[in-house]
């Protein structure tokens, strides 16, 4: 006996038998409707299609929502902000390389061509897994059939939050937005208070951990320093400032092979970047670092040293690691439920007895892999297991050096000029939207051509925390320095009448 499936349900169950055949088929059907309670020749009840909830629009939530996209389900996508944002690019937004617009674009905008996906700008609270239903900060609830979680990481101090006042982690356009703030007003305040003085506190710029965001960020704030501003000022010498890297483990970019992070380290040290392994610190305060038991004053201090995925992952009520990560099995799947994917930094995911790391490529793959499973499970075709295509890693170092572990389409390890142009390649890419790659290209070009920066704005406060503390000890060392010179000269002028 042949059975055909309604093209329309794509094999769901629920859906009613379109036709059969010979007389046994007709038999069966007239069982099948009387089971139902439906009258024969009553019209069909159209199929029920599947409801997809997305929690999330970074890298792994937009590419499960393309998968999904134009395909017989209904897709719904919740962000507490409407736009994605292009992480790998956050330092150059935070050193006024680049404009939030140009690594940023809405959400709406980048899934408008797929009339099955909504986009809801609100906040998940918690979940109800029994009833399948997500609640929303808006007091509301929305029930799925099958559910994506994606909504990466946030900073991690450690059990030490109040750290987080002095020292901003890179995470959001808005935590970008704030270390430009900082940077270049320690740069404005600085000039004002020698014009008005002769003195001001010296510029030393913290960045605490040597992972791929703090190199960068080290290596930026130099460039700045070093060669955008050197100009621009009247009575500072920008040059002079201090950049210091504070890596607690032995060496910067654990994650990089050994040669490759022993480049970026003499790169970093060539960019006047003093890098300090082996440094432990245990006190971040407005205007200093504790250390090693020894202060450093800082101007802005920054944080790269750790991450925890976001707080959604416990408010599922499952397994969770140190981190926060949920635990997933081989196909994204928490224990005992199938019609959750956990994908991205929030996913505790061990391939080869290695967990798989928290960056761009991989919530990319997870993201993407979990949308076709959900379209493979409902053609009734078996699951596939995930699979973590490693292509290699990419850090910049300064202007025009960056180190490259390339894994695919061949094994090598690069540095210098050729690496950072491999890099610039590769960002530009997978760059979202094609006005933004053009600009972006633009402003780059720009940027290595004129030795200037394009978006060097401050907003927002005028206050640094920390520059009243170290202004006021400046003028007093200053002058306890001018009273101690007045003293010396009014000793030899003595000396001198005598003889």
């Amino acid at each position: 006996m042949e059975l055909r499936l309604c093209i329309d349900c794509n094999g769901d169950s629920r859906c009613r038998i379109s036709s059969w055949k010979e007389s046994d088929d007709r038999m069966m059907e007239a069982t099948r409707v009387e089971s139902n309670g439906v009258q024969a020749g009553s019209p069909r009840p159209p199929a029920a299609r599947k409801k997809v909830v997305i929690v999330g629009g970074g890298f792994a939530g937009i590419n499960a929502a393309i998968q999904l996209g134009n395909q017989p389900v209904d897709v719904t996508l919740i962000d507490r902000r409407n736009h994605h944002t292009f992480q790998p690019l956050l330092y150059q937004v935070a050193l006024a390389v680049l404009s939030p617009a140009e690594i940023a674009q809405p959400i709406r905008s980048i899934l408008r061509r797929f009339p099955n996906i909504e986009v809801i700008m609100d906040e998940v609270t918690g979940f109800d897994l029994s009833a399948r239903a997500v609640q929303l900060k808006s007091s509301g609830s929305l029930s799925y059939d099958d559910l994506i979680l994606a909504t990466g990481a946030t900073h991690s101090y450690f059990g030490k939050d109040a750290w987080e006042q002095g020292a901003p982690g890179l995470k959001t356009i808005e935590d970008a937005i704030e270390i430009r703030r900082r940077v270049l007003l320690a740069f404005e305040l600085a000039e004002r208070q020698k014009f008005e003085t002769g003195t001001h506190p010296p510029l030393n710029f913290v960045v605490i951990g040597g992972g791929p965001t703090g190199v960068e960020l080290a290596g930026a704030i130099s460039d700045i320093a070093r060669v955008y501003m050197r100009k621009d000022f009247r009575h500072i010498e920008t040059a002079k400032a201090r950049v210091i890297l504070l890596e607690g483990s032995p060496r910067i970019l654990n994650a990089y092979p050994e040669d490759l992070a022993r480049k970026a380290q003499e790169t970093l040290t060539g960019l006047g970047v003093e890098v300090h392994p082996h440094t432990q610190v245990s006190d971040v305060q407005a205007g200093y670092v504790i250390a090693n038991g020894e202060r450093i004053d800082t101007v802005v201090t920054l944080w790269a040293a750790g991450v925890q995925a976001s707080p959604l992952g416990k408010l599922l009520g499952l397994t969770v690691d140190k981190r926060g990560c949920v635990l997933v099995d081989a196909f994204l799947h928490p224990a005992g439920h199938a019609e959750i994917f956990v994908c991205g930094d929030l996913a505790h995911v061990e391939e080869n007895g290695r967990q798989v790391p928290g960056v761009a490529q991989p919530a990319i793959q997870m993201g993407s892999y979990a949308g076709q499973q959900i379209l493979a499970a409902m053609h009734g075709k078996g699951l596939r297991p995930f699979h973590y295509f490693d292509k290699g890693d990419m850090a910049t170092i300064g202007r025009q050096s960056a180190i490259a572990n390339i894994v695919w389409p061949f094994h090598a390890h690069w540095s210098g000029f050729p690496a950072w142009m491999a890099w610039l390649v590769v960002h530009i890419y997978f760059l979202i939207g094609f006005r933004n790659r053009i600009m972006v290209l633009m402003q780059w070009a720009w940027t290595y051509l004129t030795f200037t920066r394009g978006a060097r704005l401050i907003t927002g406060s005028m206050v640094l925390p920390g520059w009243a503390e170290l202004s006021a000890t400046s003028l007093e060392a200053s002058s306890n320095a001018s009273s101690e010179l007045q003293i010396s000269e009014l000793e030899i002028s003595r000396e001198s009448y005598k003889e």
